[in-house]
């Protein structure tokens, strides 16, 4: 059974329903259904054209679904008869549903269920696992998104942009239970790149790939965090690295930047380095630099304010942290690492501490109570 043909067929499937005149809601259930159906009937008996036995299935299943529904008879009459099989329309059917499930009328984890359900193919369990809530609480969360975006026309244009930040949301999910959110997303990001022509769209696939390239050295086996500079970089991907840079390379070349693509240029100067010393910095800051200008974001220029302080000195770096909200999300932490790297322990262990206690997750805090602990150590020698 080749699941991952399913999972590719289902945004297709899906959009020819509702080009048919299905609302969202009940194309995507009678798609599921379907689904279900070839999970049961092609092990013993594989159709010879897999997209076709799909649509005609999910189709017949809506049919009988609308016609079941007494309340909207009227409706079912100009359904009745199955469309002639013809050719499939010429238009990118995944791009659509991309800007569907991105509608702003949903809420962040929302278009992100929904995203990865009527483009990904996931089930809602396999959703449900990943963002380790029950299976009914993420059915409801999907049914809810479905509901709300029926009576979205697919006639209206959509903001790429959007599409984009709900892909990264994704990514950033990273990996739980049988999916991995982030190999997820770069697949996603990599049919959105073959639909869509945009810069922005190879530099969000540029920078999964560049950040994805890195992950097998980010744990140790105890699986507590290791640091960028401290990571083995023997153990990154090379060949994602260089596939990452060579989409980065041709998105700039087009003279359109844009966020994912300044993000990708100091994930690929980190991919670049030999060793942590050898860090270009400069130009980092740089980069960091034409990200502030783009985006105006504080986390963006917490992360300059490090950039700062490696190719200036920690001084030029508090000077910059300075500047900032220090209710800002790890400010703290960057302090400590400014503070350590000034020779001041005493601070850094507080702030370390400090830190730990506004971690978001436990792996940062174990890490960041190590850090503290192995300075109070080194200043009681």
């Amino acid at each position: 059974m080749d699941e991952a043909l399913l999972r590719s067929l289902t945004p297709h499937v899906l959009t020819v329903l509702v080009r048919r005149g299905a609302d969202f809601a009940a194309a995507e259930d009678a798609v599921q259904d379907a689904l279900v159906e070839a999970l049961r009937v092609w092990p013993a008996d594989p159709p010879r054209d897999a997209e076709g036995w799909l649509i005609t299935v999910a189709w017949r299943r809506f049919l009988d679904a609308r016609r079941a529904d007494a309340a909207r008879r009227r409706r079912e009459d100009r359904l009745d008869e199955e469309p002639a099989p013809g050719p499939a329309p010429a238009a990118d059917d995944t791009l659509r549903l991309y800007f569907l499930c991105a509608h702003p009328s949903l809420t962040p984890s929302s278009a992100v269920a929904l995203t990865l359900r009527a483009v990904g193919g996931l089930t809602t369990r396999q959703i449900a696992q990943a963002y380790l809530v029950p299976e009914a609480t993420m059915a409801q969360r999907i049914s809810r998104a479905k509901r709300t975006v029926s009576d979205v026309r697919f006639d209206r244009p959509g903001d790429v942009a959007t599409v984009l930040r709900v892909l990264y949301l994704v990514f950033n999910e990273g990996y739980s239970g049988d999916v991995d959110l982030a190999a997820e997303a770069i697949r996603l990001t990599r049919q959105l790149a073959a639909a869509v022509d945009h810069p922005e769209v190879a530099g969000l696939l540029a920078l999964m790939l560049l950040h994805h390239a890195r992950r097998a050295a980010r744990t140790a086996p105890d699986g507590s965090l290791v640091p960028l500079a401290e990571q083995d970089r023997g153990r990154w991907d090379t060949a994602s690295i260089a596939e990452g840079v060579g989409i980065l390379q041709g998105a700039l070349a087009r003279g359109r930047l844009g966020e994912f693509q300044a993000q990708a240029a100091v994930a690929a100067l980190h991919a670049d380095a030999p060793t942590a010393e050898e860090t270009d910095w400069v130009q980092i800051v740089e980069w960091y630099d034409e990200l502030v200008t783009l985006t105006g974001n504080p986390v963006v220029r917490l992360n300059r304010a490090v950039a700062v302080g490696e190719a200036d000195g920690p001084r030029a770096g508090l000077a910059a942290l300075a500047a900032l909200d220090d209710t800002l999300p790890r400010h703290t932490a960057v302090a400590a690492y400014l503070h350590e790297r000034d020779g001041d322990l005493a601070t850094a262990a507080r702030l370390y501490a400090e830190a730990a206690r506004k971690a978001p997750d436990l792996a940062e805090r174990d890490h960041l109570t190590r850090r503290a602990a192995r300075l109070n150590a080194h200043r009681r020698r």
